[in-house]
């Protein structure tokens, strides 16, 4: 089974303008112009350690109390409360710094900030989420984590203690694509969990246990547009699958062997129209492979009428035909009803096609279509 990696997110490089202007003209670099862009960038911290830490987990503290009071003092007057928002807004932007120190992240927690951050996950006003979804995903990001083990795991644990995976999750439902914004706050949901993921692997379990992500997911890939959020999708759930029984056969109980057939047969006769879109169908077809691990899910494969799918997509001769033949593998291994559906069928005829012709020998049958002969 192929090892799902950590996809590369691009990076806009966020520059001081006027100063780049300035070289580029030829002339020399305004160095205090750059120390004022730097500093004004920073809010104000200059060096980044405990004291600079202190100072910012205070003033972000101060104006969730603000934020908090006024809402509750003028509760039916959004107008009265606005102005703390914005601010509020600003302070978690500034909590963004801290990824360049996580090494500080050990006395982020002890400071008991780790509660009041993901609490806001929660706030009425999703633009403040979302706010807050991507300065986790900034702080759990594979690059800034690297090289930084313990107090990566310091963080991770202080964010499952305090219900993070929950209320990402939670807030999942109440995000609609439809805005750009929240969009990308989908994605960096995910990022996040994926994050998480790879800092403590057990996260892979604990959210399937605790959330209901899976249903999410499912419905997220069974959608017939293709886009980055259900590419994403896909990945997270093949991530979910790998080497866990347990999600393998939770997701099965959801019905997710006939959503993964649903998905991988729009494709039944095109191919996909990018390199992305025909990774998401790879991912697909793995999360498939993975379920088949399990004997239940081979029955619900059969059921579900996966033989029959799968020779269909086989006899086009699309780019999904090496996976069909992957899948009927995995289906069919220490699993005799499934052999005897595909002879059933005719899949001999179509597997024996796959002797005769050019395919790569990748593609040709596998040792349990084989047994079938």
């Amino acid at each position: 089974m192929e090892n799902h990696h950590k996809r590369k997110r691009e990076e806009t490089p966020a520059g001081p303008p006027a100063a780049v202007e300035a070289a580029n003209g030829g002339g020399e670099i305004d160095l205090s112009l750059l120390e004022a862009v730097e500093k004004s960038q920073n809010g104000g911290v200059e060096v980044l350690d405990l004291r600079a830490l202190k100072k910012l987990v205070l003033s972000f503290e101060r104006r969730l109390r603000d934020n908090l009071e006024a809402r509750m003092k003028y509760p039916d007057q959004p107008e009265k409360f606005a102005d703390t928002e914005v601010e509020l807004h600003e302070e978690i932007e500034r909590l963004k710094i801290l990824a360049g120190g996580p090494e500080l992240y050990p006395d982020l927690v002890t400071l008991n900030t780790v509660p009041s951050i993901v609490g806001l996950l929660g706030h009425d006003n999703t633009d403040i989420a979302v706010d807050v979804v991507g300065l986790l995903m900034d702080l759990t990001d594979e690059d800034v984590l690297e090289d930084n083990d313990e107090p990566a795991r310091v963080l991770v644990d202080a964010l499952v203690e305090n219900n993070a995976l929950e209320l990402l999750v939670q807030n999942l439902g109440r995000l609609s694509e439809a805005d750009p914004d929240e969009a990308a706050a989908i994605y960096n949901t995910l990022a996040t969990i994926e994050n998480m993921i790879e800092v403590k692997p057990t996260v892979a379990e604990l959210v399937c246990e605790r959330t209901k992500l899976l249903r999410w997911l499912l419905g997220r890939v069974k959608v017939r547009e293709f886009d980055a959020n259900k590419q994403y999708a896909s990945e997270i759930l093949a991530i979910l699958m790998q080497n866990s029984t347990v999600n393998q056969k939770r997701l099965g109980q959801m019905n997710g062997v006939d959503a993964m057939l649903q998905a991988v047969a729009m494709y039944k006769s095109k191919d996909p129209k990018s390199s992305d879109e025909e990774e998401m169908l790879g991912n697909l077809f793995d999360c498939l492979c993975c379920l088949l691990m399990q004997m239940e899910n081979k029955e619900r494969f059969l059921k579900s009428e996966g033989v029959e799918l799968m020779i269909i997509i086989m006899k086009q001769k699309k780019s999904a035909y090496g996976s069909a033949i992957r899948v009927l593998d995995f289906a069919m291994t220490k699993y005799p009803p499934a052999c005897e559906r595909f002879v059933d069928v005719l899949g001999l005829k179509t597997a024996f096609a796959a002797f005769m012709g050019k395919a790569s020998p990748l593609l040709l049958p596998s040792s349990a279509i084989l047994f079938c002969f």
